[in-house]
């Protein structure tokens, strides 16, 4: 329903300046008491005249007799986007009349909730929170106020966690970062760990995450656990990193699945090994191991690395090698498999939004307070996924070729 200029023109004939309109007692909190006030007498109006009917199509008539009536007002102050409202809410004699615009109890408009917690997922505090509305809304709330509302986010994450899940994800990312977590009067290290799967339809999605003190394949087996618990009946491809002990863990819940290394963590890893003169080099000569078109020309490439560098560089010769069959399944595939599976950036690239989230908060109080800011965080992030994977019909192709009865039907 829009509303007629001609209107719109009647309010602002007496107002001059952008503080007479959007300022501390300007037009926009004016007319949003003046609204709220008429629905609620809208309201009370219906109410009553529900009753009313009902009353008249009642067999026994004293309760027309008793019919109901208005009876006053009550003042009501309630905090909203224009600051603090002063309301005068409609009262009835047999007080059966339920607000639905303002409802009873309630001392925030519809929307407030939103932007406080809207502000809280960017990792402000509750105590920047209440600055910040005060400063722009001319709104006191206090700081124990905002947790609760904040508070009522874990409600949402319970539910989130626990919902069930598709029965095939050809593609699951796994990977993990580490928080920082106040812990009997001292901060240590916890690790946020985190699963993204691509579904059938190439539709990126979070599949949870979960917070533990240390990062571990015993626990990664627990979450894969969960999942399969959850409905996840199998993954085509596993993409992780270089954590010892993983893809072990990944292949006793799901044994079908290809596990696949993550070769930017697995070139990050080798430079370390290499001084600043070197890294260019060596890199190019990695990228040439995995940028090959088939296993054969690989293997030689790896044979040439280790004859160039081999005596300089050991430790990167045998990380390859013991790796070797985590680094090969991606060349069973045509390129557009193997540009979605060669690296984990899918996931770091979420990891990377939850990190700015929680860079402000130096450490948390809890795991429930990071559990707060990383689940809202992470829901703004998968706002963005609109669209499924590049030339995701062409890898759904293939993996249904190489993989058969392993994808529902179409």
């Amino acid at each position: 329903m829009s509303i007629k200029p001609n209107v719109i023109d009647e309010l602002l004939k007496q107002y001059k300046t952008p503080e007479e309109i959007l300022g501390k007692d300007g037009l926009l909190k004016q007319l949003t008491k003046a609204v709220l006030e008429r629905a609620l007498d809208a309201e009370l109006e219906h109410h009553m005249s529900q009753e009313r009917q009902d009353a008249a199509e009642a067999v026994d008539g004293p309760a027309a007799a008793s019919r109901n009536v208005r009876n006053g007002r009550s003042r009501k102050t309630v905090h909203s986007d224009h600051g603090e409202l002063a309301l005068e809410v409609p009262r009835d004699r047999h007080a059966t009349f339920e607000p639905v615009i303002v409802p009873k109890h309630a001392r925030r408009l519809a929307g407030l909730d939103d932007k406080i917690i809207g502000l809280y997922a960017t990792g402000m505090s509750d105590r920047e929170i209440s600055r910040q509305l005060e400063d722009i809304y001319g709104v006191d709330i206090s700081a124990s106020l905002i947790s609760d509302v904040t508070n009522a986010v874990m409600d949402e994450v319970t539910t989130w966690q626990s919902r069930p899940l598709e029965a095939v994800y050809p593609i699951v990312y796994l990977d993990a970062f580490i928080i920082k977590v106040r812990h009997e009067k001292r901060v240590i290290n916890k690790s946020c760990y985190l699963v993204i799967g691509i579904g059938v339809d190439g539709q990126k999605e979070a599949l949870g995450f979960w917070i533990a003190e240390t990062e571990g394949a015993k626990l990664w087996l627990g979450i894969l656990t969960e999942l399969r618990n959850r409905g996840v009946h199998d993954i085509l491809i596993a993409c992780v990193d270089g954590l010892k002990g993983f893809p072990e863990a990944i292949e006793s819940v799901y044994p079908q699945a290809r596990v696949q290394a993550c070769l930017v963590h697995m070139v990050r890893s080798s430079l370390n090994y290499v001084g600043y003169r070197d890294r260019k080099p060596v890199a190019k000569a990695l990228k040439r191991i995995y940028a090959s078109s088939t296993v054969g020309e690989a293997e030689l490439e790896l044979d040439a690395f280790e004859d160039t560098y081999g005596q300089r560089f050991p430790a990167i010769v045998r990380s390859w090698r013991s790796n070797w069959e985590r680094v090969i399944p991606l060349f069973d595939y045509a390129p557009e498999i193997p540009r979605v599976i060669y690296t984990t950036n899918t996931i770091e690239s979420v990891n990377s939004v939850l990190r700015r989230a929680i860079k402000t908060k130096g450490s948390f109080p809890s795991d429930q307070a990071a559990t707060k800011i990383l689940y809202l965080a992470l829901m703004n992030a998968t706002k963005r996924w609109s669209m499924p994977v590049r030339e995701w019909n062409l890898a759904l192709n293939q993996l249904a070729i190489l993989h058969p009865d392993r994808l529902p039907q179409p």
